[in-house]
């Protein structure tokens, strides 16, 4: 449990160094009037493989969504080998309103992965140490102002997702 704990501080500190450098100046996180809090659930991803060891992943996430359609945030699930894993994504964009569907949206995000470790650390690519760079493609469709279904496309997966928007 202690590992889990330094490790998600490690995360957030990484989180705020990322969105430090990006930055002109220096900053803390802020949260704008137009930011848009969104809680994510995958109650089910589906593996392209019929590798025997892949198990079922869960996932709960937050993201944030600001004015110019930027996104960051943070999710944590376990993965695939069943191994407890987060990732933060300081660098994201949604585009609404695709091929004409007012309703349909692209997203990707790019951040770090930590949790795939032992056995499994080759799974993911460039791997050092369980840490591990990702990028993520997703189509989210908005049924009502506050949910919203979403597909993820991973390397070898599809993971299916839930959004709330959080008021």
């Amino acid at each position: 449990m202690a590992r889990l704990i330094r490790t998600l501080l490690a995360l957030i500190v990484a989180f705020l160094a990322c969105n430090a450098l990006a930055q002109d100046k220096p900053m803390v996180p802020e949260f704008d009037q137009g930011d848009k809090f969104t809680l994510t659930v995958s109650p089910y991803s589906y593996h392209f493989s019929t590798d025997k060891t892949y198990t079922h992943v869960y996932l709960v996430g937050l993201e944030r969504e600001h004015p110019d359609n930027s996104l960051d945030g943070i999710a944590f699930f376990n993965n695939s080998f069943d191994q407890p894993t987060v990732y933060v994504f300081p660098f994201g964009q949604a585009y609404h309103g695709i091929w004409g569907v007012p309703k349909l949206s692209f997203k990707w995000t790019a951040g770090l992965l930590y949790g795939y470790l032992g056995e499994y650390k080759k799974r993911v690519p460039l791997n050092y140490n369980g840490f591990s760079p990702a990028v993520n493609i997703a189509l989210a469709y908005q049924f009502t102002p506050t949910w919203a279904g979403q597909v993820m496309l991973g390397g070898s997966f599809l993971m299916f997702m839930i959004n709330m928007r959080i008021p």
